[in-house]
């Protein structure tokens, strides 16, 4: 039993499984975060869309999809998001292998820097993010809020 992450190609149909992974490991925020993730939108159309534009990276263990991260560049930075690993294999540092495969192809690519976002709500994923090596640089509010609803963090990565 192994554990495999590959950037995903032309070759990768498999939206429906993809979208299902996302909505399990999203599913702890709903009700706890304010406005309601953007993930509630996505549908197997829009995610193969995101994926052509962006790189996706596909976690296996034993062949069974259970992780994903989407990376899109960004004017000097790669913008990491939709991070994500099934509940029932989190907690076994496959969440770190997919961000630590992101920050090689980010280097391959010529970029130095890092940059996420993580509702104000998840204060555990905050530290997570920080113990990679992350600082947070700005608070913001999506349209129509008056409170800071996510933040904004980067990484610099090594020269």
């Amino acid at each position: 039993m192994s554990l495999d992450i590959t950037q995903a190609d032309s070759s990768f149909t498999d939206w429906s499984s993809l979208l299902a992974l996302l909505h399990e490991a999203f599913k702890y925020m709903d009700g706890r975060i304010d406005p309601p993730s953007s993930l509630h939108r996505l549908t197997t159309n829009t995610i193969s869309l995101k994926a052509q534009r962006e790189s996706l990276f596909l976690a296996k263990y034993s062949g069974e999809l259970v992780g994903c991260v989407f990376a899109a560049p960004q004017a000097g930075s790669l913008y990491v998001g939709k991070l994500a690993v099934h509940p029932d294999h989190q907690r076994k540092g496959i969440g770190r292998c997919l961000m630590d495969v992101v920050e090689r192809y980010a280097i391959s690519q010529g970029v130095k820097v890092l940059e996420l976002n993580s509702r104000i709500e998840l204060t555990e994923n905050h530290n997570t993010f920080k113990s990679m090596g992350y600082v947070v640089t700005a608070e913001h509010s999506h349209e129509g809020y008056d409170r800071p609803t996510f933040i904004s963090m980067r990484k610099e990565l090594a020269k």
